[in-house]
């Protein structure tokens, strides 16, 4: 799992892994969970990927959208 970078300093996100069709996310508290193209839509899962990779704006992104919030595997 690679760090999350947190540019802003305040993120709950302390990492992610990157695959073909999905990102897992490991939060602070709780975790990982693992969202995919099935669960979230892939349109959500690309988009946190580029968050992911810009270290800064993903956990906005995962609170601010319920279809993201709610649609991890597990």
């Amino acid at each position: 799992m690679r760090p999350y970078l947190n540019r802003k300093g305040d993120s709950g996100i302390a990492g992610f892994e990157i695959g073909d069709d999905f990102i897992r996310i490991q939060f602070l508290t709780g975790g990982p969970y693992l969202y995919t193209y099935t669960s979230a839509g892939r349109e959500n899962v690309e988009e946190m990927k580029r968050l992911a990779l810009a270290g800064e704006g993903l956990a906005t992104f995962i609170s601010q959208h319920p279809s993201v919030r709610k649609g991890y595997v597990k």
